[in-house]
């Protein structure tokens, strides 16, 4: 596992290759084990593989936004907010572990902001999203994530530049 999260990086290109069904059926299976609160599990979980719908997608928040229109697949993780009060929270979970599975698989990733951002035009990405996926007003959306098989290599993380100065023992040392 921390061979995997060391090479884990933010993938933004990737090779005009589908992702086949076997691959992404691993995915769905391993992130549907993922922990929420109380178990409510109040994420849902939309697949787009739809070149237009992907199109769409990456324009939502221009340059930021963009890995999804090369990718051949994203996921959106909205969620019912009404079902549990720490939604962003179990998102965000699912979220990681879809990339960990994807990455895992061979695959790229790239989280894409949602909540709380706007369009190049000022309106809300999070209407813009539910729009074009006809998702009910009654889900927030955490994040996309874009899918692919890499298209760049990217150096794996070093361990003598990870931030353990970040990491306290027993309170808060601000003596550094």
């Amino acid at each position: 596992m921390l061979d995997l999260l060391m090479k884990r990086r933010s993938i933004r290109k990737y090779k005009n290759r589908e992702i086949e069904k076997e691959v992404l059926d691993k995915i769905l299976q391993g992130v549907l084990t993922s922990p929420s609160s109380k178990n409510r599990r109040p994420w849902e979980l939309i697949v787009v593989n739809n070149r237009e719908n992907l199109i769409k997608l990456g324009d939502s928040r221009g340059p930021a936004s963009a890995p999804i229109k090369n990718a051949p697949l994203a996921i959106v993780v909205a969620a019912d907010s009404q079902n549990s009060e720490i939604w962003i929270e179990d998102s965000s979970i699912i979220a990681t572990v879809i990339q960990i599975m994807a990455e895992s698989l061979g695959l790229g990733s790239c989280w894409i902001q949602v909540r709380e951002r706007l369009t190049p035009q000022n309106q809300s990405v999070e209407d813009y999203v539910k729009n074009i996926l006809n998702i009910p007003e009654k889900y927030n959306i955490e994040c996309m994530i874009s899918l692919g098989y890499p298209d760049e290599e990217k150096s794996p993380h070093n361990n003598e530049t990870l931030p353990y100065d970040k990491v306290h023992y027993n309170e808060f040392n601000t003596a550094k």
